[in-house]
C-alpha cells in the first residue's frame, strides 16, 4: 500500500533559499513565494507587536524610519561632533555629569522602546549612549590628572584631529560598544564600533610615527591592513549571525563593518601610487575580484567600490592611448555609455549571478534573502 502523500509540509526561509541555490527555481522567484507564503498564512501574522516580530521584519526605509535615523544622526552629531566650546566652557567636571545624564536617559528610553517593539529607535538611543563614551573617558582623564601631556585641551578635536592620544578613548569605546551590543543586540549598535575602528587606524598609525614624523604613505598603507582587518571581522560576525538560533542574533551586524572596513581597504589601496603597468593592471584585477566578491556574498559596497576602481583603470589606459588626441573624448565616451550598458546588464542578471557564485562562498556568507 502507498503512503498517502501530505497535504501540508513545514517549510522555513531556507529551504526556499536551497532550493534558489539548486537552480530549481531563481533567487527573485524564491523571494516572491516567501514573501507571499508569508502574507497568506494566518500564523505568521502576529496579534500585537512584540519584540520578536519587529526584529524578523527588519527596518524597511520609509518615511518613518527616516526621520528616526534623521533625528538619531542630528543628537549624535551634537555630543560629539559638534561639541563647542560653550560646553568646554563647563569643564571636565560639567562634561562628565552632561555625558552620564544623557547616557542614562538614552538607556532607560532604549529600553522602553524596545519593550515596546521598536527597534529601530530602540537601537538610535543606545547607539547614542555609546558615543557618550569617549567624552565620558576624556572628562575622567581630565579630572584625574592622567590626559597625556600634548594633547588637544578640547574634546572637539577628537573628530577632526588625528592623534595618538586618543586611543584610551576609543578602545574604551570598543569595549563599551561590544557589551551594550550584547545587552541590546540591535544591528545599528554596531555603526560607532566601526567608526571607532577607523578612527583607530589613523591614531595607531600616528603613534607609530613619533620619531620619524608625519608620513602619509605609511598611514595609508596603515588604514589598508585596518580594511583589511575589518573586512574579516564582518566575514565572521557575518558568518555567525546567519548561522545563529534566535531571530535577535540573526540580524545583520557585519552591515556597518563590511561598508567601513570596504572603504578603508580600497581607499588604501587606490591611493597607491606606481609607475609599473603591471602593477596598475594587478589593481585592475583586485577591483575585478571585489566586483564578484560582492555579488557572491550580497555586499554590494565591494561591488561598487569595485566597479569604481575597474572605471579608473580603464579611464586610464583610455587616456594613456589617447592622449592628445580629438578621439579622446569620444573614448571617454563610449567608456561612459559601457559602464551604464554594464549597470543595465548587472541589473537583469543579479539574481543569477548571485546564485552561481554564491556557490563558491562558505554557507555562512551566502547572500541573505
Amino acid at each position: 500500500m502507498t503512503q498517502p502523500t501530505p497535504d501540508r509540509v513545514v517549510l522555513q526561509q531556507a529551504d526556499v533559499q536551497d532550493a534558489a541555490r539548486s537552480g530549481l527555481i531563481t533567487a527573485s522567484q524564491a523571494d516572491a513565494l516567501w514573501q507571499r507564503w508569508t502574507l497568506l498564512d494566518p500564523a505568521t501574522q502576529p496579534t500585537a507587536p512584540g519584540p520578536l516580530a519587529a526584529h524578523s521584519q527588519g527596518p524597511r526605509f520609509g518615511l518613518v524610519n527616516v526621520l528616526y535615523y534623521f533625528g538619531g544622526m542630528v543628537a549624535i552629531s551634537a555630543m560629539s561632533l559638534f561639541m563647542t566650546l560653550g560646553f568646554q566652557a563647563m569643564g571636565p567636571a560639567g562634561l562628565l555629569a552632561i555625558a552620564l545624564a544623557y547616557g542614562f536617559a538614552c538607556l532607560k528610553v532604549a529600553d522602553h522602546f524596545k519593550t515596546r517593539g521598536l527597534p529601530v529607535p530602540a537601537g538610535i538611543l543606545a547607539t547614542l549612549a555609546v558615543c557618550l563614551v569617549p567624552l565620558a573617558v576624556w572628562c575622567v582623564q581630565s579630572l584625574l590628572g592622567l590626559w597625556p601631556p600634548g594633547g588637544s585641551s578640547n574634546f572637539s578635536a577628537y573628530h577632526t584631529r588625528i592623534d595618538w592620544r586618543w586611543m584610551t578613548l576609543e578602545f574604551a569605546t570598543l569595549a563599551a560598544g561590544v557589551v551594550m551590543l550584547w545587552r541590546y543586540r540591535l544591528p545599528f549598535m554596531v555603526m560607532p564600533i566601526a567608526v571607532t575602528l577607523w578612527y583607530m587606524s589613523m591614531d595607531v598609525a600616528n603613534g607609530l610615527m613619533q620619531s620619524q614624523g608625519f608620513d602619509w604613505q605609511f598611514t595609508r598603507d596603515v588604514s589598508l591592513v585596518f580594511g583589511l582587518g575589518t573586512c574579516a571581522l564582518a566575514m565572521w560576525v557575518d558568518a555567525r549571525s546567519r548561522r545563529a538560533d534566535t531571530p535577535e542574533w540573526r540580524q545583520d551586524y557585519a552591515y556597518w563593518l563590511y561598508l567601513f572596513g570596504a572603504i578603508m581597504f580600497w581607499c588604501g589601496l587606490s591611493l597607491r601610487q606606481s609607475d609599473s603597468e603591471l602593477s596598475k593592471f594587478l589593481y585592475c584585477v583586485l577591483n575585478v575580484a571585489l566586483v564578484l566578491l560582492g555579488a557572491a556574498i550580497g555586499r554590494r559596497v565591494f561591488t561598487v567600490l569595485g566597479a569604481l576602481g575597474v572605471a579608473m583603470y580603464l579611464g586610464y589606459l583610455s587616456h594613456r592611448v589617447f592622449k592628445d588626441s580629438l578621439l579622446f573624448p569620444f573614448a571617454l565616451t563610449l567608456l561612459g555609455l559601457g559602464v551604464v550598458w554594464l549597470g543595465v546588464w548587472w541589473q537583469r542578471h543579479e539574481a543569477a549571478i548571485h546564485v552561481r557564485l554564491s556557490r563558491f562562498v562558505p554557507e555562512g556568507l551566502r547572500p541573505r534573502a
